[in-house]
């Protein structure tokens, strides 16, 4: 038996892989923190909803913070880890956008005035990054271009 190749896309998909769990995550983004009007947005099965959010708290993505005690009710709220996770649905919204979609149902304006085009760039030089101008650098021992060797 042979075992996968190490990724980090495959650790990620772990935690945000599964569509309920990127729809909450957009709705946190947008300000919805609370259970009922995630459910209501997102069209999420309520007990399905329970244990995408539940997942999402275990791996450090949100965090429940109570705002009611009588009766206890949590809303969610992005961690650093979460928060790092925006720039990655903004992304995946573009994608969709270009390409599934007549109209983009949302649109996102930048702090500039225009609406947002994400574009990854390199941080060092700054330039656009394209597939043409990234080379995989394989840094687990034994594993390359063709898998394990």
């Amino acid at each position: 038996m042979t075992k996968p190749r190490p990724c980090s896309i495959a650790d990620a998909l772990g935690v945000v892989g599964e569509k309920y769990s990127l729809l909450v995550l957009r709705e946190v983004f947008f300000g919805v923190r609370r259970f009922d009007a995630i459910a209501r947005n997102t069209g999420a099965p309520r007990d399905i909803l329970a244990s995408r959010l539940r997942r999402l708290v275990e791996a450090g993505v949100l965090e429940k913070v109570p705002y009611s005690e009588r009766p206890a009710r949590f809303e969610y709220c992005p961690t650093e880890a979460g928060h790092d996770l925006r720039p990655v649905l903004i992304m995946l919204m573009s994608w969709g956008d270009r390409h599934l979609a007549d109209l983009p149902p949302t649109v996102f304006e930048h702090s500039c005035g225009a609406d947002l085009d994400p574009a990854v760039v390199c941080r060092c030089c700054g330039e656009e990054v394209d597939s043409s101008a990234i080379t995989a650098r394989f840094q687990v021992p034994g594993w390359g271009v063709e898998g394990a060797a």
